[in-house]
């Protein structure tokens, strides 16, 4: 049993110092004369204009995750397609449970508007009147002065 993680330690070993060799020959080899073209960002060929520190919109990546977990469950269903004949009656009932809970999982997604690429206006904008929202009030003197003396 220690033998074999013996040897298991010895192949990480024997990984790290061949990664370390060829890094050390790369680097012994190569040019190394950096200019400021070279050492700006790389933009598909594009010349970078602007800020590189871009907040991009979150939906985004959260259309791009759900496109993910979808796609990736999909896969499931063609290797299920190539043996349904073999399997009967029960792989059906299965895989029928399966897509409903993937349809269940995209209505969700649909009905809470993450689908939606327009958002719609913000109901709090820059010229509505915060006086009204509870949270933005200023709070009263006489409340602050019981809160100090409880306090």
């Amino acid at each position: 049993m220690l033998w074999d993680l013996g040897s298991v330690l010895m192949f990480m070993v024997t990984s790290l110092v061949i990664i370390g060799i060829t890094l050390l020959i790369a680097k012994l080899f190569r040019r190394d004369n950096p200019t400021e073209e070279k050492l700006t960002s790389y933009e598909c060929g594009e010349d970078p204009v602007g800020n590189p520190w871009v907040q991009f919109n979150i939906r985004f990546y959260v259309v791009a995750l759900i496109f993910l977990i979808f796609e990736v469950e999909i896969v499931f269903l063609y290797p299920w397609a190539t043996v349904f004949k073999e399997m009967g009656f029960f792989t059906f009932v299965e895989m029928m449970i399966f897509v409903g809970i993937l349809l269940v999982g995209y209505a969700y997604v649909w009905v809470k508007g993450d689908l939606n690429w327009v958002l719609p206006k913000p109901k709090y904008t820059a010229d509505f009147d915060y006086s009204n929202v509870p949270r933005f009030k200023k709070p009263d003197a006489e409340k602050a002065r019981k809160l100090q003396a409880v306090e």
